[in-house]
């Protein structure tokens, strides 16, 4: 977990923050929270499924095969996918609330990203968050904002039974690999909805999010692709070691393949 601090003149005035320049502090996330804004994008790239918070269901970026697992974090941290999930894009930076249910911007400190003297302030010379800080903490609160009405319209697709589990095999060179706790949008059931229902989930923004969901299930395949490339660049760079050869690179050729659907 990480160990967030709110952000304040008396914690942060004289410290400076730099920007992450790899997303190794991913590395270990197998899912990432989406909301409503972006699944038009992250569809196109990623494969989306829902997962099961507490009574409800919220949309998540698959991004492993089991726990600990983000395959589209390369060794050396680059992000392999073409859309990067909102959740990622304001760290080290996070909004948590106080006890009173208020939402305050907080700094991760275990990023290695603060420093005495590097890096951009937190404060301007006249004690007020700096521009950057201000921008920051602007895109945390239209995420935040965001999850609630995702959270709306897919209370909407649960009521009508449209969200179902997801059993997934991937097929992979040394045989199939389970994903279990993924849930999907029942084409069928969707399809079959009663006249009055279908409306009230199309007004309840629940369609958009449907389709998202159903055409980024075609980029699910590549998570076994992304695995054997991580596997055989994972054996070149022990085989590297104990020759002292350069280190394996990942085989990414996979992802300009003929079965990604672009539409430029």
């Amino acid at each position: 977990m990480p160990t967030l601090q709110v952000v304040s003149r008396e914690r942060f005035a004289d410290k400076r923050w730099k920007r992450y320049s790899s997303y190794s502090f991913a590395a270990t996330e197998t899912i990432a929270g989406l909301v409503l804004q972006e699944l038009p994008r992250a569809c196109l790239t990623l494969p989306i499924a829902f997962v099961q918070v507490g009574e409800g269901f919220t949309p998540v970026a698959v991004q492993g095969l089991r726990n600990g697992q983000n395959l589209f974090v390369a060794p050396d941290g680059r992000w392999l996918a073409e859309y990067t999930p909102a959740a990622y894009r304001g760290y080290p930076f996070a909004l948590a609330k106080t006890e009173d249910g208020q939402e305050v911007l907080c700094f991760d400190e275990d990023s290695q990203l603060l420093s005495d003297s590097e890096g951009e302030p937190f404060f301007a010379d006249d004690n007020q968050p700096t521009e950057d800080i201000k921008k920051i903490l602007n895109f945390l609160a239209q995420v935040s904002a965001n999850r609630k009405q995702t959270q709306a319209v897919c209370a909407v697709l649960q009521k009508h039974n449209i969200i179902q589990p997801w059993p997934i095999q991937i097929k992979m060179d040394q045989g199939h690999q389970t994903v279990e706790g993924l849930y999907r949008i029942d084409e069928a059931a969707l399809n079959g909805l009663p006249v009055e229902a279908l409306d009230e989930v199309r007004r309840g923004g629940g369609l958009p999010v449907a389709y998202c969901q159903l055409l980024s299930m075609q980029h699910l395949q590549k998570l076994g692709q992304l695995a054997e490339a991580h596997a055989k660049a994972h054996a070149s760079a022990q085989e590297a070691q104990a020759t002292l050869a350069p280190e394996g690179e990942l085989d990414l050729e996979f992802l300009n393949d003929g079965d990604t659907i672009k539409f430029s």
